[in-house]
């Protein structure tokens, strides 16, 4: 019986011990630093822009989310839902619906330069 109960303490006691200083460090860490997301905004690197006043179709009602560096439009509803997307590809603007199914797609005037 001491032979079982002695291992079992010592591991109690080290397991404890771990759990005791990983709390501690935890505590001394200070005021917690910013996340990658915060200092982007922060930053003064030129942010990406798109001209997406050439996707001429926009759900009735829908919030437009723009993605400049994907070239692409997201559609929520009011209540947040995704409601689809538009992307450019080549000389022409893709709708897709929220089920990814193609809606609809718009051809760009050749006179105009594609970014």
């Amino acid at each position: 019986m001491r032979r079982l109960i002695v291992p079992v303490l010592a591991v109690l006691a080290v397991s404890g011990a771990a759990l005791g200083t990983a709390v501690a460090q935890d505590a001394d860490d200070g005021p917690k630093k910013p996340s990658m997301h915060d200092l982007y905004h922060n930053s003064s690197l030129p942010k990406s822009h798109a001209d997406f006043s050439r996707y001429r179709y926009r759900p009735p009602g829908d919030k437009v989310i723009e993605q400049p560096d994907a070239f692409r439009l997201l559609f929520q509803t009011k209540d947040g839902q995704p409601d689809g997307y538009a992307e450019r590809r080549g000389t022409s603007v893709f709708y897709y619906d929220r089920y990814g199914k193609l809606r609809q797609i718009q051809p760009l005037p050749e006179d105009e330069p594609v970014d």
